[in-house]
């Protein structure tokens, strides 16, 4: 594995194996083992779990991110609203990308399953004419 060196602003949060962390100055990290993590905006808050696909990007965020327990719960709530949006969506290309996630969190690649999942929040968002604003979480670096 190589290291993986990450810029954070003060004040951003960071989760790494489960734990947050706040940056209090402007820091440059290095990870240099194995992790799992996300920061900044690729956090989602529950309170921005306020549809179908973003609830199913803060359950795949918990199957990553959490402590076994909730890793488990994550994926099977994953599960269940992956379906559920399935059921509803008259795409076939969107049904396809959430079994692509769903294989991935599965195979224990849930951050390759939230970058999945970020493209049917920004499908949703356009057919419910929701703006931008909302949060997106947002893709950057490489996971450990």
């Amino acid at each position: 594995m190589s290291n993986l060196v990450l810029e954070l602003r003060q004040g951003e949060v960071m989760i790494v194996n489960g734990a947050p962390i706040r940056f209090r100055t402007r820091s440059r990290i290095e990870l240099t083992a194995k992790a799992r993590f996300l920061f900044g905006k690729q956090i989602m808050p529950p309170d921005q779990a306020d549809s179908p696909a973003r609830r199913i990007y803060f359950a795949l965020q918990s199957a990553y991110i959490g402590n076994e327990t909730e890793r488990e719960a994550g994926l099977e709530a994953a599960r269940h609203f992956i379906a559920e949006f399935q059921a509803a969506t008259t795409s076939e290309a969107v049904r396809l990308v959430l079994e692509q996630a769903l294989i991935a969190a599965e195979e224990d690649n849930c951050y390759q399953a939230l970058k999945l999942v970020r493209r049917i929040i920004q499908y949703e968002d356009s057919v419910l004419g929701r703006t931008t604003n909302a949060a997106i979480p947002k893709e950057a670096g490489q996971p450990c």
